[in-house]
């Protein structure tokens, strides 16, 4: 069954779980399927489930808990309808698509001083402080809006950073996934950052979609990371176990 009409994707997979749980298909304390089986149920992608998922535990219906799938907590109360807003893997995705003609167009039209701004940004990405490296890392990405000399494209950009954090099911997201990590940070923006200096429209575009694309992946698979890493947690502890009482 594909999800039809008009709206944002994620929220038809929440009305369509919502109905399910109330028909007594999903009951309280019953496991949701996999993530892989929702995907074809409904012909999305991974993104667009797994942001379902994130607005479902929001409104208190489900837990995902670690390791074992999501569960039905609760039925649907009258405030299901609430509008959760855009969600992070939909702003991820616009950016790519997007940003990608924007570090296009400004490899063509960057000029020393900028491109000696993004130089200097790099270098804050690099500290210690998640907070300041995430603020340079959005100056860097508008600071290459700005390098087109188009304001509207300008006010995009600054928009698709502005909107991670106006969107509580997109902050959300970010919340759990936390830190893309600095080294990946590092390589990635240097990548572009050279494609810049080279004035190389083809080879920018290139490099800013594949930083987003490893940041949607990120998303994606840092819940499975956390798990693996509970898992194995377990079972270390288990084996201290077992060891101590077979001293």
């Amino acid at each position: 069954m594909q999800v039809q009409g008009g709206g944002k994707l994620y929220r038809r997979i929440v009305q369509a779980i919502v109905a399910d749980i109330t028909a007594g298909i999903f009951p309280i304390g019953s496991r949701l399927p996999a993530e892989r089986d929702l995907t074809e149920r409904f012909g999305v992608s991974r993104p667009t489930v797994r942001e379902a998922m994130i607005a479902l535990e929001m409104q208190g219906l489900v837990e995902a808990r670690k390791g074992s799938g999501v569960f039905v907590l609760a039925s649907a109360s009258g405030d299901i309808d609430e509008e959760l807003d855009i969600g992070a893997f939909e702003i991820t995705e616009a950016r790519r698509l997007v940003e990608g003609e924007v570090a296009a167009v400004a490899a063509t039209e960057i000029d020393e001083a900028q491109l000696a701004a993004l130089r200097a940004l790099v270098k804050e990405m690099a500290q210690d402080d998640d907070a300041a490296a995430e603020d340079a890392d959005r100056r860097f990405h508008i600071a290459i809006a700005e390098a087109t000399g188009n304001a509207a494209i300008i006010a995009v950009v600054t928009d698709f950073w502005d909107m991670r954090f106006r969107s509580p099911l997109a902050r959300q997201v970010l919340v759990k996934a936390g830190s893309l990590g600095t080294k990946e940070r590092l390589e990635e923006h240097g990548r572009i950052l050279r494609a810049l200096e080279s004035r190389n429209p083809a080879e920018a575009r290139l490099a800013m979609r594949d930083h987003l694309t490893r940041v949607i992946d990120h998303l994606l698979h840092v819940d499975e990371t956390e798990a693996v890493e509970r898992a194995r947690a377990q079972t270390d502890q288990r084996r201290r176990a077992l060891a101590r009482r077979t001293v």
